[in-house]
C-alpha cells in the first residue's frame, strides 16, 4: 500500500529541465556533477509518480541547434513523453542567458534586440504548443539597470507592456489558447529587475490589452529575497483570480536566490501556502523551481526531486489536520465571534447603510477588550508541525 507522503500523478507535481538537470554549477565554481538529459530526467520522473516537466526553449534544443538537429531533439523527447505519460503543462522563453541579453530582451534601448527576444519567443510559443503547453510564462530576468540613467524606467515598463500584448494577440491568432504567467523578481542577476514583486505585476497585468488571459507565478525564492510574505503573496494573487501558476523551493529570506528543495526552509510559511493551495482549491501545477545542493551527486539529485514532493504532501496532511484540530477550532470560534448582524453593513455600500453606520453606538474599549489568543494558536501550529499534537 503506498504511503500518504507517495506522489502521485494527480498531484500535478511538476519540474523544469533546468531542476535535475542542474549540473551544480554557481558564480564561484565549476560542475561538480552530469545534470539529468531531458530524456533521462523524464524517464526518472514517471518512477517518481511526477506529473510533468516544463521548459525553457535552451532546456530542449540548446542555443544555435540547427533545424535537423532540433528535429531530431524534438523527436526523441516527444517519444520518452509517450512513454512514460509525463505532461508539458508550462513552456518559457530563456532570454537571460545569451550575451545579446546582458542589457534586457524587451527592455532592451537597441530595437535589434527587442526584435530578436521577439523572434525567440515565438519560436519557443511553436515549440511549447508543439508539447501541448497551456501555460506560458515569462520572467524578465535581465529586464532592469544598475544605472538607472540608462534607461527611463516608465519607457522599460511599457516595451514591457508592448511584448506582452503582442504576445498574447499570437497566440489567439495561432488559436493557442495559451494563458500566461509572469514572474516577479527584485533583483538578481540585475542590480535591480523592473516589477520586482508579485503586486507589481498584479498592478501591471491591469493595464494590459486583455488582462483576463495574463496571470502570475509567484516563486518562494524570488518574493523571500525582498523580505516578504510568500504566502501573503500567493494569497493576493489567487483572491485577484491571477495564480496562473506557480513556483515551489525554499529560501532564507533576504539571501541571493537559493532555490533550495521545498521545505528545507521556513516550514511555517511553507505550511501557510499549502494549506491555502489544498485548502482554495487551486488546480495548476505544482511546480518546483529548485535546485539540488551542490554537494548531491546523480543520486542524491533524484532523492531531492522526492523530497520536494514528499515534504508537499506532508504539509498537505498537516494542513488537515491543523483546520481539524479541536483547540484550533476552539480558538477559531473565539477569535471570529462578534455581531454577525453587522456583516451585511460591510459589503455593497447602499446609501441607508452608510446612514446606520454612522449613527450607531459602537463600545470601542469593549471591543479592544476581546481576547485574542494568538500565542495559544500559533504554538498549536509548532505543535502540528513538529508532530506533538
Amino acid at each position: 500500500m503506498d504511503s500518504p507522503y507517495t506522489p502521485q500523478k494527480a498531484h500535478k507535481f511538476t519540474f523544469g529541465l533546468w531542476t535535475l538537470g542542474n549540473p551544480g554549477r554557481d558564480p564561484f565554481g565549476e560542475p561538480t556533477r552530469k545534470g539529468y538529459s531531458p530524456v533521462e530526467m523524464v524517464e526518472a520522473l514517471a518512477d517518481t509518480g511526477a506529473y510533468g516537466v516544463n521548459f525553457h526553449d535552451n532546456d530542449l534544443v540548446p542555443f544555435g541547434s540547427s533545424a535537423q538537429e532540433q528535429d531530431r531533439i524534438v523527436s526523441e523527447f516527444k517519444q520518452a513523453l509517450q512513454r512514460t505519460g509525463i505532461a508539458v503543462p508550462m513552456a518559457t522563453t530563456n532570454l537571460f542567458s545569451q550575451p545579446v541579453f546582458k542589457d534586457g530582451a524587451f527592455t532592451s534601448n537597441d530595437p535589434g534586440v527587442r526584435a530578436f527576444a521577439y523572434q525567440k519567443v515565438l519560436r519557443s510559443m511553436d515549440l511549447g504548443k508543439e508539447f501541448g503547453a497551456e501555460t506560458y510564462v515569462f520572467w524578465g530576468g535581465r529586464e532592469g539597470a544598475e544605472v538607472d540613467a540608462s534607461k527611463e524606467a516608465d519607457v522599460a515598463v511599457s516595451r514591457m507592456r508592448d511584448a506582452i500584448n503582442f504576445f498574447v494577440e499570437y497566440s489567439e491568432d495561432q488559436g493557442y489558447g495559451y494563458k500566461f504567467a509572469l514572474e516577479a523578481k527584485p533583483n538578481e542577476p540585475r542590480g535591480d529587475i523592473y516589477l520586482p514583486t508579485t503586486g507589481a505585476m498584479l498592478g501591471f497585468i491591469a493595464t494590459l490589452d486583455k488582462p483576463h488571459l495574463v496571470g502570475v507565478n509567484p516563486e518562494v525564492a524570488h518574493e523571500q529575497i525582498s523580505g516578504l510574505n510568500f504566502y501573503h503573496a500567493v494569497a493576493q494573487a489567487f483572491d485577484a483570480g491571477k495564480l496562473f501558476h506557480i513556483d515551489l523551493n525554499g529560501q532564507k529570506p533576504g539571501r541571493f536566490d537559493q532555490d533550495l528543495r521545498f521545505g528545507q526552509e521556513d516550514a511555517k510559511n511553507a505550511f501557510f501556502l499549502v494549506r491555502l493551495l489544498e485548502g482554495k482549491g487551486y488546480n495548476g501545477p505544482r511546480h518546483f523551481d529548485a535546485h539540488a545542493l551542490r554537494t548531491s551527486d546523480h543520486a542524491d539529485v533524484l532523492a531531492f526531486a522526492k523530497g520536494c514532493m514528499r515534504s508537499y504532501l506532508i504539509l498537505k496532511e498537516k494542513a488537515a489536520q491543523f483546520d481539524a484540530d479541536p483547540e484550533v477550532r476552539e480558538i477559531f470560534a473565539q477569535i471570529h465571534a462578534g455581531d454577525a448582524g453587522l456583516e451585511s453593513y460591510l459589503t455593497g455600500f447602499t446609501k441607508d447603510k452608510a446612514t446606520a453606520l454612522k449613527s450607531r453606538a459602537f463600545d470601542p474599549a469593549a471591543l479592544a477588550a476581546k481576547p485574542l489568543p494568538y500565542e495559544r494558536l500559533d504554538q498549536r501550529v509548532f505543535d502540528i508541525l513538529m508532530g506533538v499534537a
